[in-house]
């Protein structure tokens, strides 16, 4: 895969993480459970910020960034907390393995970028009551 592919599915998955955890954060109440809604926020904020600067990324080589979909299918409906926090790791789940895809892709700045991504991913997943991984992102390489 290229650079500027990977770039682009990587700028997909961003919009897809958007989209769930825009989904999440409605199925959370802050005065209800205000840690989880906190953490939801928080990471649905690091997931625009990252699309934002992919779209530079794949703007600076010349390239339109892809769009995001209308509409994303989402795997559970989301009754409560747990569903939440369930979703939200699928989804850290899915980015580390695009971001892991990214490093593997890139080089020099990029690529660092990347490596913070996918370590923030995998951080995230900690966060939501994960476990950790020896490669996220990538748990084949582990075996």
């Amino acid at each position: 895969m290229t650079t500027l592919a990977s770039l682009q599915a990587t700028l997909a998955g961003e919009h897809a993480a958007i989209f769930a955890y825009g989904d999440a954060g409605a199925h959370t109440s802050q005065s209800a459970q205000p840690e989880l809604f906190a953490t939801i926020s928080l990471l649905y904020r690091t997931h625009r910020a990252r699309r934002d600067q992919l779209r530079l990324l794949i703007s600076d080589r010349g390239a339109t960034p892809v769009a995001a979909e209308a509409f994303y299918d989402l795997p559970d409906p989301l009754a409560g907390a747990d569903a939440v926090r369930r979703q939200a790791l699928r989804t850290e789940q899915m980015c580390a393995q695009t971001y892991a895809a990214l490093v593997a892709n890139t080089a020099g700045s990029e690529r660092g970028w990347a490596i913070v991504a996918l370590t923030e991913a995998a951080q995230a997943r900690v966060l939501l009551g994960g476990r950790p991984e020896l490669f996220p992102g990538a748990p084949e390489l582990g075996r």
